[in-house]
Formats: C-alpha cells, structure tokens, sequence
C-alpha cells in the first residue's frame, strides 16, 4: 500500500502504537511478531524497474500525440469515420497504427459495440473503443484509460453554453440531442482528452519496451462515447463483467493536460484524484494507493485525493467501472480552464506538456507496483461474510483471509474507527491469520494488503461492517 518495497527483514524503524494496542502482536501460526511500523514508512531504494519505468515516459512524444489527435479537427462519436484525415475514424485508425508500432508484445485491437439510437446518441451506430493488451503472467487486469472522443455542441447554431464547460444547452434541452446537431464541427479537444488519450498511449509504449514482467495483465483503453454519457466505456464494461473478468484498478485520466486555470491560477504541482465512497470502498483504497506510490517515485508532484466520484455534477468513464464494483479512480487536473472545453478552443497552445508528463509518471509508478503485486486478499469467505471477529476471548480482534496467489507474506493495517486512512501496518509474514490481542473490533478498522516477494504491496483490503438491513415495524390499525 505505501508503494515501497519492504521485505520482512527490512522493518526496522518502529513506531509506538496507540494507547489502546499492546506491544507485542501475535501471528496465529505461531511465528514471531515484528513491530509495528507506520503506515506510510517508504524505504529510500524504490525498486529500479519502476523507476525506470517512470524515466521513459517522454514529454515530447506526448506532445506530438496531443498535435496529432487534434490536428483531426474533431472526434466527435458521430463524426465521419470515412475520411483518413478528419474525424473520429480517421483517428481511432490512427491511435490504432501507433500501439501496434510501440510493441509487437501488445495485442491491439479495436472494441466494437453495436450501439443502439438513445440519448445523445441520435442514430444507430457502431461504436469503437481502441484496446491494446500487455499480457502478464496471470488474466487479472490493470487499466490505464483515456477518452479519445470530443464534442462541440456550440457550433450548431442556436445551440446555448453553460458556464461549467459541461455539454451546450439549447433553449429546451440538450443540444447533443437535436436533429441539427453539427457532429462535424471544430472540436480539437487537445485537452478533453487528448491529454488522456495520449497518456495512455504513451505509457502502453513505456510498458510494452520496459522488458519487465508483470503479474497483473495491463489494458490501455482509449474510449469512445464519452461524451454522449460514457457510452463506450459502459458497454466493455458491462461485457468484461458478464465473462467475470478480474480487475484489479482502472487509472481512468480526463482532462490533465493543462497547468493554467480559467481563473488565471497556475498549478503545475499537483493533480487531483477522485474516488467514490464509503471510505474503505475499493476505490479509496486505490487512490491512497496511488498517493503513497507517488509520494516515492513523483515525489515534487503532489496529489490531492478527492472524497467523491468526480467533480460536483460532472462524470467520466471511471464511473462505468464502478458500476460494476472494479476499483477505479479519475485523474483531474488541479484547476481547469471551462471556456477551453467542449468547443473550438480546446487546442494545443493551452497545454503544458511538463505538467501532462509527470501525471502520467504518476500513473506509471502506481499502475506499475499494482501490476507487480500480488491480487488483493480476500477478507470474506466464498458467502461474503467478513472474516473479522472477536476471538476466542471476544475481546481481541482476530483477523483471517483467504490466501493471494503469489504472495510471499501479508501486511496487516489498522486505524481508530474515526479516521479516514490507515495510521499503522505491520508485517506478519506468510500466515492468513492473525490477532490484536484485546482490541477492540468496535473502535477500530483493519484491512490487509498481499506482498510480493520483492516487496510490492497489493491495495488494502478492509475489514467492513456490514450493514444493518432494518424491517419495517407491524404497526395495529
């Protein structure tokens, strides 16, 4: 969880626990207790492949990616798929030639849907999303996801604009949804999302010539649909669902290309991740997973973890994979400029190229260390019910999960029931059991994350209390 590399032997630095704890822990196989170490201890030798993954991410290839997506003029879903030099087909075949020249290792191809006419969607199409797989050694997925998709609904004329840069409304409704609706019209996009489009075509070309041999299978996913309500991105989703597909993170990136903010504010420093709730959900449990990574490999770029989906009343494609209970997060920029989206001004001279390039670094190092991870424990058992109780005494908390393929040992955390992350964690070795002598499972919570034997940690799997169903009360007439 805290992205370093800590083996057994490497926990050396101790911290006193809280009041409440004792000392001294117990293993229920009987194998020595380590001390307790904060949650956030980072060892300073971050594994090199890593790093080395991180370094090759290249500033001026993103920039030419973004130049030539929007040099397509626009990538409208209902844009010409016919002409080889403007339109949305002209640029999935594109972004389609680029991830089969990065490797022959990637398995690249494009993830067709039949889409039906609804919503924003005016007529039946075929919809097309451009998939490039990195296999590993087991089928359990990794995403690394982007919208190569854009919208100008203010160049149909009479179309209205709102001031949150969300989709132009017309005088009684959605101007997406009119019959007139120019689909042609200048929509670079260079921003929304070639800047997450080109992040991940970027990193599936650092990761398919890293030479590194991953556990977790990486999927590089540019949608298309998004902007007519996450259309593309809903329909795989609800397909790698149905084939009970095991998916492990979806790094989703939408807008993150531009340090200047319509509000004349530069940020360069930071990026913003939003995450759907509660709090010990899998996709919180991600995205500190992605904070503590960052903080060893990205250590000059802050990230600020937002405690919702998204940005108030707004969405991306991340939110098709929550449907669907996948762990997934979106990537934001710090401060947006709206009058540079969904319109004719989203272009390249906006951008800043540095700040789209340690994002994607970001992403590189935590999307990295999850792939090389074992999968998360499991802390239920095959009927879903927690495998959290208060021992033999019924006052410990007695923890136990089922065992992770690969896993060399587990890290154990815990926190007052009041915070929000984890305070402290300690290793307990290869056991999938484990006790807190007299503390309380009421006041507390834990979760548990599988480690590698070279030390990289899955996401921490929470312990979490179910909730009480309540009936209603038979009341007499």
């Amino acid at each position: 969880m805290s992205g370093s590399r800590l083996a057994p032997c490497a926990l050396a630095a101790t911290l006193l626990p809280f009041a409440v704890l004792p000392t001294v822990l117990s293993a229920q196989s009987g194998a020595p207790a380590t001390p307790a170490v904060r949650a956030d201890a980072i060892r300073v030798d971050a594994d090199p492949r890593v790093s080395a993954l991180v370094a090759g991410v290249s500033q001026e290839r993103l920039q030419a990616i973004v130049t030539k997506l929007a040099g397509f003029g626009t990538r409208s879903t209902l844009s010409d798929t016919v002409s080889t030099t403007r339109g949305i087909g002209a640029a999935r075949r594109w972004i389609h030639d680029q991830f089969r020249s990065f490797s022959p290792k990637l398995q690249v191809s494009y993830d067709r849907h039949p889409v039906a006419q609804h919503g924003r969607i005016t007529r039946d199409i075929d919809l097309v999303n451009v998939v490039a797989i990195l296999p590993g050694r087991t089928p359990r997925r990794v995403y690394i996801t982007g919208h190569y998709d854009t919208v100008n609904p203010r160049g149909t004329a009479g179309a209205g604009v709102n001031n949150t840069g969300g989709a132009a409304r017309a005088a009684g409704g959605d101007a997406q949804m009119r019959p007139d609706m120019n689909h042609d019209a200048d929509a670079p996009g260079a921003n929304d999302d070639g800047s997450g489009t080109a992040l991940t075509m970027e990193l599936a070309r650092v990761f398919a010539t890293s030479g590194v041999d991953f556990d977790a299978t990486l999927v590089f996913v540019t949608w298309a649909g998004e902007e007519q309500g996450l259309v593309g991105s809903m329909a795989h989703a609800q397909t790698i669902a149905a084939a009970k597909t095991e998916v492990t993170a979806n790094f989703n990136n939408d807008i993150v290309g531009s340090s200047l903010g319509g509000n004349g504010i530069i940020d360069a420093e930071s990026v913003r991740i939003y995450s759907l709730g509660p709090e010990d959900s899998p996709h919180r449990s991600l995205a500190r997973y992605i904070q503590r990574v960052a903080g060893l490999y990205v250590p000059s770029h802050t990230i600020r973890l937002m405690a919702r989906e998204d940005r108030f009343g707004r969405g991306s494609d991340h939110s098709s994979f929550t449907a669907f209970d996948f762990p997934a997060v979106v990537f934001r920029e710090a401060n947006e400029n709206y009058n540079r989206q969904h319109n004719s001004e989203d272009k390249v001279e906006g951008m800043d190229f540095r700040y789209l390039a340690q994002n994607a670094r970001v992403n590189a190092a935590a999307a990295a260390s999850i792939a090389l991870a074992p999968p998360v424990p499991q802390v239920t058992t095959d009927r879903g019910v927690v495998t959290l109780s208060r021992g033999l005494t019924g006052y410990d908390a007695a923890l136990q999960w089922q065992p992770s393929a690969g896993a060399a040992g587990y890290r154990v955390y815990w926190r007052p029931a009041w915070s929000n992350d984890w305070e402290k964690s300690q290793y307990v070795g290869h056991v999938t059991r484990f006790t807190f002598p007299d503390v309380s499972i009421d006041d507390h919570v834990f979760g548990v994350a599988a480690v590698s034997a070279d030390g990289h940690e899955s996401l921490v799997n929470a312990y979490v209390s179910p909730v009480r169903r309540m009936q209603p009360v038979p009341l007499r007439k």
